[in-house]
């Protein structure tokens, strides 16, 4: 029987050849936004996530002190204290990691050998840079250009210059691509750098980067001693320290632990970016409500060409119970039929998510994408979510089928037979 009533499926579709192609054609074209706008939503991030894991430290010890001083000197009957107030209005003290050195030997230590890759110690500044007529307001980091290039890998993300070149020449500065064209600078330019405190200083362009995350290419690099001097530090003093770990994904363990020993804040690249994951995941939600918004429409033509299709066929399935067709194979006949339907489309809708997704992720065009920049679109090319899409289209499609085939299973032969023009 279910050959008899696969072939009669057929000819409902095919007795109707355009209604079901075009049927089809919005499946497969509402499959293919689905797919296109989930790779694309879940490309942005997985793009991020990588390049922020490869340019960015995974653990940064702030230079915030974990061992508060107690505000309480009362809570202790048994203690002897004295607290007293003095006028002594001074100037807030600033963040920094104290005795970095020491910190670096114990991160250096047999102990976190197997967790902790690279160590970078920086220090931050906002500075004023100036060439010829412009002047822009930036963000600046002292390092040690080798142990940052092990957090950034900045030596392969040069467009011009060396590190070479930066070491070897006094008052040397590497600037971010999105500096560079902003303030047309090219290399072996000179340009004037004034700190917060203390006198201009002059600086020679040595390279020009491109990381591919806008906050880093904002940036520009210094010698650690330099920054030092920008920021009127001591020698034994800096920002913060930067960390690449083993695992990045699983840091929140080591970054607590470190808490604990150096007595300074960790925050894992995850805290630092929280807010833009946060928003990544909002955006997660709006793409599954569209998911299932454009999957019900699509399930509305289905169900028309079917309701169609049982109203013009009446006669004919009235024939079939007077043959003795039981209502369950006739309501199968009918989800066949949608099945079909939404199978075909989405099938097609997979195959043109492919070229719709080759085509924006080759696109030549550079533009920001969120907080990252980079050429044509993030794309994810997981078959999870080809699956998945085309999983839900025939099963929307399936759902939509039942309500024509009950309508079918309901109709009386005798009184459509009756009621038709024989």
């Amino acid at each position: 029987m279910f050959r008899t009533l696969f072939s009669i499926a057929l000819r409902h579709l095919f007795g109707r050849r355009r209604q079901t192609l075009t049927t089809i054609a919005g499946v497969a074209v509402s499959t293919m936004a689905l797919i296109t706008t989930i790779a694309l939503t879940r490309g942005l991030l997985d793009s991020f996530v990588e390049t922020i894991v490869d340019v960015a430290p995974h653990i940064t010890i702030k230079g915030e002190s974990m061992r508060k001083l107690p505000s309480d000197l009362l809570s202790d009957p048994d203690a002897l204290r004295l607290a007293f107030v003095e006028e002594n209005i001074q100037k807030e003290e600033r963040k920094e990691v104290r005795n970095f050195r020491q910190v670096m030997g114990i991160l250096g230590s047999a102990d976190y050998s197997e967790e902790i890759t690279a160590v970078s110690p920086y220090v931050e500044s906002r500075v004023i840079v100036i060439k010829g007529n412009k002047n822009r307001p930036l963000s600046l980091k002292g390092v040690m250009i080798e142990q940052e290039n092990a957090i950034s890998g900045i030596r392969d993300r040069l467009t011009d210059g060396s590190l070479s070149f930066f070491k070897r020449t006094p008052n040397a500065v590497m600037v971010g691509r999105t500096i560079a064209e902003d303030m047309n600078l090219v290399l072996y330019d000179e340009v004037t750098i004034v700190p917060p405190s203390g006198p201009a200083r002059q600086y020679k362009v040595t390279g020009i980067f491109f990381s591919g995350v806008n906050a880093v290419d904002n940036t520009l690099f210094v010698s650690l001693k330099a920054g030092q001097i920008l920021e009127a530090l001591p020698a034994d003093k800096v920002s913060g320290i930067g960390l690449k770990v083993a695992d990045p994904l699983d840091n929140q363990t080591l970054a607590r632990k470190l808490e604990n020993v150096t007595g300074y804040r960790c925050v894992t690249w995850q805290e630092e970016n929280a807010s833009v994951l946060s928003l990544f995941n909002r955006i997660g939600y709006i793409v599954i409500s569209l998911v299932a918004f454009v999957a019900v429409v699509s399930g509305f033509g289905v169900a028309n060409i079917l309701v169609t299709t049982v109203f013009e066929k009446s006669r004919d399935i009235a024939i079939m119970k007077s043959y003795g067709f039981p209502a369950g194979a006739l309501v199968g006949m009918f989800i066949l039929e949608g099945v079909l339907v939404g199978f075909a489309g989405a099938i097609i809708g997979g195959f043109l998510a492919t070229g719709s997704m080759s085509f924006l992720e080759n696109l030549p065009v550079q533009g920001a994408q969120g907080p990252i920049t980079r050429t044509g679109f993030s794309m994810s090319w997981n078959p999870v979510y080809f699956v998945f899409v085309i999983f839900l289209t025939v099963f929307i499609s399936t759902i939509a089928a039942t309500i024509p085939s009950a309508r079918a299973a309901k109709l009386e032969p005798v009184q459509v037979l009756r009621d038709s023009s024989l």
